[in-house]
């Protein structure tokens, strides 16, 4: 137990290697169910196909130790077996349903939060946190990572300021929350406070950084600061060094190398080999269609490459899996295919099919998970579609709902100079980019 817990609480602050933690506890006890339970989680919130063995083994190993589970390690057991079936959304129902009957069961907590994350279930990354929160006090270990978790929750519905207030009381608790951390930074993306979200995250980084499985994230998120500033020989530094500084075919850390490049892409900028390099790391899991938020970020390295047989077949299996059943194959239907191929109309110049597949699919891209962050690379993608189509009324409408959200960014008075030259408005255009500067 003692272990176990030293596990979970790595995987808390995705420090160190929880994994190995639990591979000795196995090792050591074999008929330990939480251990398997744990160790299947894991597999879980990996988000890729790589996973699907240790996942399938952890569950049929806790399968036979049913008979000696408790009600708690039995519902765990079937959560993940429902994953492992391919019902995603019965999977986050059933972690979310352990932690509405075992509110101090952190494991179940964070894996329902991952799961309302990467189903778009919104509102539940709020709300699930809050009903926990009710048997919760501060006096109770791992009271900081739960505040940490409500935080996110909070800013992905739009609570900017009780967010940041609560993001910060989590880390005044605890300093090494890097989810609780990100959670802050995140209010600062969507406020538009670039300054203030370089500082927050630079001033912090010993204790997000070293030794962390989601400091690849917090880094994406301090270059994004640095783009919007227009500093891309600092964001291309940050890719180099600590977004991608080796060429891993962890499919969470190559989604945000895939958004990051990608935002560079629409602004024209040249990012060199990175591509073709990041390219060959997705392209042996085109195949797979195995969660299509990155299927998506997928296509963004195989058209940047122009790699045309790979995205065939990817957007082949995507077709595939949207015939299917299951909350992947929803997804896909709705917001993945789609944004495939608008993603690679877009990389072959076809502008005009590229607004026409996104126009529909931005407003509710929620439902093919990721963050309100990392889903506004559709928004810019179909944004400089428009502006690229020659479409300047509609690029001039989608500048404008941006800027209800960001008045003060660089970024949006520079997109809005454009639209302003392609409907004639040289002096608006010239007042905008002296704005923008």
């Amino acid at each position: 137990m003692e272990r176990y817990e030293t596990a979970v609480e790595l995987l808390h602050g995705y420090f160190g290697d929880p994994l190995a933690v639990v591979e000795s506890v196995l090792a050591d006890e074999p008929e330990f169910v939480m251990g398997y339970c744990l160790r299947a989680a894991l597999m879980v919130i990996s988000t890729e196909k790589a996973a699907v063995e240790t996942l399938r083994d952890s569950v049929e190993v806790a399968e036979l130790l049913w008979y000696k589970a408790n009600d708690r390690e039995r519902r765990h057991i079937a959560a993940a077996r429902a994953w492992l079936n391919g019902d995603f959304e019965g999977a986050s129902r059933t972690y979310g349903e352990i932690v509405r009957i075992y509110p101090h069961d952190t494991l179940a907590i964070q894996v329902a939060h991952v799961c309302d994350f990467m189903l778009g279930n919104r509102t539940m990354l709020r709300d699930r946190i809050a009903r926990a929160l009710t048997h919760w006090d501060e006096e109770m270990p791992g009271y900081g990572y739960i505040l940490g978790m409500y935080a996110f929750g909070l800013e992905e519905n739009g609570e900017y300021e009780r967010a940041e207030s609560i993001g910060r009381r989590a880390v005044a608790m605890n300093p090494r929350d890097p989810w609780a951390i990100h959670a802050v930074a995140h209010v600062m993306e969507m406020q538009g406070r670039t300054a203030e979200g370089i500082a927050w995250l630079t001033d912090r980084v010993d204790d997000w950084a070293e030794d962390n499985a989601f400091a690849y994230h917090n880094w994406w998120h301090l270059a994004l600061f640095h783009l919007e500033l227009g500093e891309v020989d600092r964001v291309l530094e940050l890719y180099d060094t600590c977004i991608r500084p080796i060429h891993s075919t962890v499919a969470l850390e190559m989604v945000d190398a895939s958004a990051l490049l990608w935002r560079l892409e629409l602004r024209g900028e040249n990012v060199g080999r990175r591509w073709r390099k990041l390219a060959d790391a997705w392209e042996p899991m085109v195949e797979d269609a195995y969660y299509t938020f990155n299927d998506a970020h997928a296509m963004m390295a195989l058209a940047a490459t122009n790699r045309r047989g790979a995205m065939r077949q990817l957007i082949a299996a995507m077709e595939r899996c949207a015939g299917g059943a299951g909350f992947n194959a929803v997804m896909t239907r709705e917001v993945g295919l789609p944004v495939a191929r608008a993603i690679r109309s877009f990389a072959h110049g076809d502008y005009a099919a590229a607004v026409e597949l996104l126009q529909p699919v931005v407003p509710i891209a929620v439902r093919f998970g990721g963050s309100n962050a990392q889903r506004d690379v559709l928004s810019l993608t179909l944004l400089e579609a428009a502006l690229r189509g020659r479409q300047g009324r509609l690029a001039k409408a989608l500048v404008k709902e941006r800027f209800e959200i960001k008045p003060t960014s660089p970024f949006n008075w520079a997109a809005i100079a454009r639209a302003f030259e392609l409907l004639g408005d040289r002096a608006a255009a010239s007042r905008a980019r002296a704005q923008a500067v």
